[in-house]
């Protein structure tokens, strides 16, 4: 039980662990907040005021900028040397957290990471830097540098789905997909960052929003597997989440995860490399297009 409850964390033993002088080489705690630069700067914000003993996880240094999609997972050497640079040897406990207003935005994509790179001690800390900070807990501008570990990383393909296993499995219904992106973008009523929206034949659509209580805190496993029924979505079977650029559909795979389903796979090109590289019918979208 502890083990699957270990997927997230609570601040107030986050705090404990904190004033016991606990974060170090066995656990280590990372700020993976990101968001639209004209809207904050993630890092910044860290310099300010960050949980003491983080170290800062910046998403944009930790991905494949050789890809033309955002946040596309990095290689197994690039990871290892990343995490490794932020004091994470296989042996070390991970606790991500963001600052997103929602509670977690970008967290459960560093979670997802650290699994898909064969690390099984992480955890997304429930209700994020913003419950941290309203509960009263400490923060600092200190920034302390961790020392660098050894870090193993193996890339477990069965949590990660490419294009062609999407396309093929359109036909074969080899595997559920669940969207986490809101239901107007779904459905393709509305345009997503400049991108006509709509999405894969047979998907279903949970938006991320749904396992998130108002305060941010993730819902209860109840309310999260009566969601996953009121939507058809059968846990037993093979399930793989996607949205725009897969960073939301890893809370689709921690909602799972927190029922108990371990393995459910992330489409990491999601929506941006399946607009620009699926055939048209391919595209499910309730816009009617004039045709010139």
């Amino acid at each position: 039980r502890q083990g699957l409850s270990r997927a997230l964390v609570t601040a107030s033993w986050l705090a404990e662990a904190v004033r016991a002088g606990r974060v170090g080489a066995g656990l280590r705690v990372l700020d993976a907040s990101w968001y639209p630069p004209k809207e904050r700067n993630a890092r910044q914000e860290f310099k300010d005021r960050h949980i003491p003993g983080a170290s800062f996880f910046d998403i944009e240094e930790c991905r494949d900028k050789s890809s033309p999609y955002d946040f596309m997972l990095p290689s197994e050497s690039h990871f290892a040397d990343y995490v490794g640079m932020l004091g994470v040897s296989n042996d070390t406990h991970v606790v991500v957290y963001d600052g997103d207003e929602v509670g977690a935005f970008y967290a459960p994509r560093a979670w997802w990471m650290f699994r898909a790179f064969g690390h099984k001690e992480v955890s997304v800390l429930n209700g994020g830097f913003k419950n941290w900070v309203k509960e009263g807990h400490p923060v600092t501008a200190e920034v302390t540098q961790p020392t660098p570990a050894v870090f193993k990383a193996r890339l477990n393909r069965a949590l990660v789905k490419t294009f062609e296993e999407m396309v093929q499995n359109v036909s074969s219904l080899k595997f559920q997909v669940v969207d986490s992106r809101p239901e107007g973008r779904f459905r393709g009523t509305e345009l997503d960052q400049g991108l006509e929206s709509g999405h894969i034949p047979g998907a279903v659509n949970i938006p991320f929003h749904s396992f998130l209580s108002e305060t941010g805190h993730e819902k209860s496993i109840e309310e999260i597997q009566e969601i996953f029924r009121e939507k058809k979505v059968d846990l037993s079977k093979p399930l793989t989440a996607t949205c725009r650029k897969g960073v939301t559909a890893c809370q689709i795979a921690l909602a799972a995860f927190l029922c108990g389903k371990r393995d459910v796979a992330v489409y990491d090109g999601s929506w941006s490399e399946w607009f620009h590289r699926a055939p048209p019918h391919y595209k499910v979208s309730e816009l009617k297009r004039s045709k010139a």
